[in-house]
């Protein structure tokens, strides 16, 4: 595995899982965090889910801008959906379906290979690649 070159650090403190809070050193994010209702909580706060799919929609745009050279990312719009799901009894996974939309792309097949361009780069892309399904699509 290469060695990473540390560049910037996060962190992140949790007390009480997922009906619990989170909050970051900075001072940035501070809030409690919930289970959503379709998995047998009371809802009504974030969750890690929402967090992980805000993180990869931001990440995987950085990423777009590193590849998208000339064409316009003006108006392009990332829709990361994070599912959370199980193999059987407590084997939990996740997986991740990403939707660029690129208005100013040539077209839809430009579009498309400007997204498979982003998901070769972007670290939460690398991150997740051979543990959890990833799919990317560039829409209209």
């Amino acid at each position: 595995m290469e060695k990473l070159t540390i560049d910037y650090t996060a962190v992140a403190i949790n007390t009480g899982g997922r009906k619990g809070h989170v909050k970051t050193d900075d001072g940035l994010l501070d809030f409690d965090v919930a289970m959503p209702k379709e998995i047998g909580g009371e809802g009504g706060k974030t969750n890690p889910e929402q967090l992980f799919a805000a993180g990869f929609a931001a990440c995987f745009g950085g990423a777009l801008g590193a590849v998208a050279g000339k064409t316009s990312l003006r108006d392009s719009e990332i829709t990361a959906k994070v599912h959370l799901g199980n193999y059987g009894p407590g084997n939990f996974g996740l997986g991740v379906d990403i939707y660029v939309k690129i208005p100013h792309a040539s077209s839809l097949e430009e579009a498309q290979k400007l997204v498979d361009a982003a998901h070769a780069v972007c670290p939460y892309s690398k991150a997740t690649r051979g543990n959890i399904e990833v799919n990317v699509k560039a829409v209209s």
